[in-house]
């Protein structure tokens, strides 16, 4: 069995909804990121054996396969492949695994996983939405329906139940999302994503190029106070979940180059990280977000680990209330959580998260000198992937 290496893991700056990468086609979006991860690394373009790109709503612009388009639109050259991925949230994540358990096989050398999602051009739930019925649980088949007794399963209702049952208080909520944007300014300010982050050139409504550059996450907010974010509407009555204190809609795109040792040699390359373990888990789907935590003790308890021994955590900020679930299921040492802020500063661009918390994962240890990181992320239908790498 080889080894799976990661060679560099970029992203783009996180781009509010009809904001600076709203510009930017989806597919053309994407091909930069694969464009970055060639150049960066002096890659020979016809060594990239597939690439495989996480996309949540594959509709309109991101239809037709928005992996091999975005190879078509880049410095790849036509014979490689391109495939697309929907483990909603965990999409890229999950081509991260597809990645590693290619080149782990032998059956591939050099391979690029890689997510997309503008959320400006193709709004959250358009692949749900159909004419004859416009509500979110269409989808649902009688059987589904009967199992579980629920007409609709809805992320929001799953926070709200996340944070019922782990006993979160609203307060809690909001001054972790105080702490996500803390963090992200203080992240920007001393240049910790530099090294990650693929700058991207802006361009209007029409996609004309602007000359100015897109290089900071949008969603940033240095202003950010206690008293603002709490003041902001609940989305259910009686909850306590807001959009302040919730995951901000996002434009991005990221990638993760892989490779094994023949990979290594044809690239001439330094491995930034080893993938050492990767699980993927299906829970309850009702409560849906809470799955980042079983999934994480059966990763641990595969990969013969414990917590303590992780140096840095990410866990997908898709709402608050699921990186504290699971720090107080677990036990887990908060200092050693998204260290340098997560989506609801910096923005959850679903199909793209994925990758893009490998991104930050990989360059944060390296930045810090530490060894071990994990990173987990809930999704749709109640399903968790969990990775463990280690620095090199």
């Amino acid at each position: 069995m080889h080894q799976a290496y990661i060679v560099d893991a970029v992203r783009t700056a996180g781009g509010r909804r009809n904001g600076r990468l709203s510009g930017w086609h989806p597919v053309d979006l994407a091909a930069q990121v694969l464009n970055a991860l060639v150049d960066r690394n002096s890659v020979d373009p016809a060594l990239v054996e597939d690439v495989f790109m996480g996309c949540v709503s594959q509709i309109g612009e991101q239809a037709a396969n928005v992996g091999r388009n975005a190879v078509l639109a880049s410095k790849l050259p036509q014979s490689v492949p391109g495939t697309s991925i929907d483990r909603q949230c965990g999409s890229s994540q999950q081509a991260i695994h597809f990645a590693a358990q290619a080149v782990m096989s032998g059956v591939m050398d050099v391979v690029i996983a890689a997510g997309v999602e503008s959320m400006s051009r193709v709004p959250m739930g358009s692949p749900m939405v159909l004419p004859r019925k416009a509500d979110m649980g269409y989808y649902q088949s009688p059987a589904i329906q009967e199992r579980y007794g629920a007409q609709d399963f809805s992320q929001f209702v799953g926070a709200e139940m996340v944070a019922h049952k782990y006993g979160l208080h609203k307060e809690q909520l909001d001054a972790f999302a105080l702490q996500s944007h803390q963090k992200g300014v203080a992240a920007t300010q001393t240049g910790v994503f530099k090294n990650e982050i693929v700058p991207i050139a802006m361009r209007d409504a029409q996609g004309q190029v602007s000359g100015q550059w897109h290089t900071q996450d949008e969603g940033l907010r240095p202003d950010a106070t206690l008293e603002a974010i709490a003041n902001v509407k609940l989305l259910q009555e009686g909850g306590v979940t807001t959009a302040a204190n919730a995951s901000q809609v996002c434009d991005g795109a990221s990638g993760v180059l892989i490779v094994n040792e023949r990979g290594l040699k044809a690239l001439g390359a330094q491995p930034l990280a080893r993938i050492h373990h990767m699980t993927v888990l299906g829970h309850d789907p009702v409560i849906m977000l809470e799955a980042p935590i079983p999934a994480t003790q059966r990763a641990l308890q595969k990969a013969g680990m414990r917590l303590t021994d992780i140096d840095l955590y990410e866990v997908n900020e898709a709402f608050a209330a699921v990186p504290l679930a699971w720090l107080q299921a677990l036990d887990a040492d908060p200092a050693k959580l998204n260290v340098h802020g997560g989506a609801i500063a910096l923005g959850h661009p679903l199909g793209a998260s994925g990758a893009k918390l490998m991104a930050t994962l990989v360059h944060a240890l390296h930045s810090r000198g530490q060894r071990w990181g994990l990173q987990t992320m809930c999704e749709g239908g109640g399903m968790a992937n969990v990775t463990i790498l280690e620095r090199l």
